[in-house]
């Protein structure tokens, strides 16, 4: 992985670790372009009445294939969920590849931060208590990113056996506004004279094909400007 490369080859070089994960990234859009195809293209078959899925005659009121068309929407989220959960995962090991070529240990010093925050905000405290490189800086939100961090871990730590993931209410305290979320649910919830959103019930995390491709661009466009960064500082230090 990115980790084990970047002190492969520590000592001989600094390492284009942002090489690394653009492939990653780069994998995950075509992974998720490819796999969810099979499930959009039934529920478009479907919802357009194309064969297999033609109707035949019936007075029930329920839609025809509904369970087909509900198993595929299901799929598609579950696919959702684990593009994002890995696109985070590649976002830690990025970092934690950082912290081993700057040779600055984080988690013994700012352990606390880790401990209370996750490893996200340990390391924007690393990062700019060590080497004034401040994250709020970057061109990308970082409540997105930090949203991106938390679905994984809803998805990762389900409160339900349901098939689709749900803000819980202090998730939505923290966000105010959730970007994974279908403009349905969107529409259900109001904005107070604040700002703030508020919900009827907590909606459920929707990851679609914009959305997604939307997080895979922030993360990339997130650690380019960060790498900047740190290849600045690592010029000045070596003088």
């Amino acid at each position: 992985g990115i980790l084990v490369f970047s002190r492969r080859l520590s000592n001989r070089a600094i390492v284009d670790i942002g090489h690394y994960l653009k492939r990653r990234i780069a994998f995950l859009r075509q992974f998720y372009e490819n796999a969810s195809k099979e499930f959009a293209e039934r529920k478009r078959k479907i919802e357009l009445e194309e064969p297999p899925f033609v109707p035949s005659y019936s007075e029930d009121p329920e839609p025809a294939f509904l369970e087909e068309w509900v198993e595929a929407d299901d799929s598609l989220h579950t696919l959702g969920y684990a593009c994002i959960s890995m696109l985070a995962a590649a976002l830690h090991l990025y970092l934690m590849t950082w912290e081993s070529e700057l040779g600055q240990p984080a988690k013994d010093i700012y352990k606390e931060y880790f401990r209370k925050g996750g490893w996200f905000y340990g390391y924007k405290k690393y990062f700019s208590e060590e080497f004034r490189i401040y994250w709020e800086k970057s061109p990308v939100n970082l409540l997105l990113i930090e949203e991106i961090v938390l679905v994984r871990n809803l998805v990762q730590h389900p409160n339900s056996l349901s098939d689709k993931t749900a803000y819980s209410s202090a998730d939505l305290s923290k966000l105010q506004h959730p970007f994974f979320v279908n403009e349905t649910e969107k529409n259900l919830s109001s904005v107070l004279d604040k700002g703030e959103q508020t919900w009827l019930f907590p909606p459920t995390v929707s990851v679609s094909f914009e959305n997604v491709n939307t997080a895979f661009d922030a993360i990339e466009v997130f650690c380019a400007w960060l790498e900047a960064q740190n290849l600045n500082f690592l010029k000045n230090k070596n003088g």
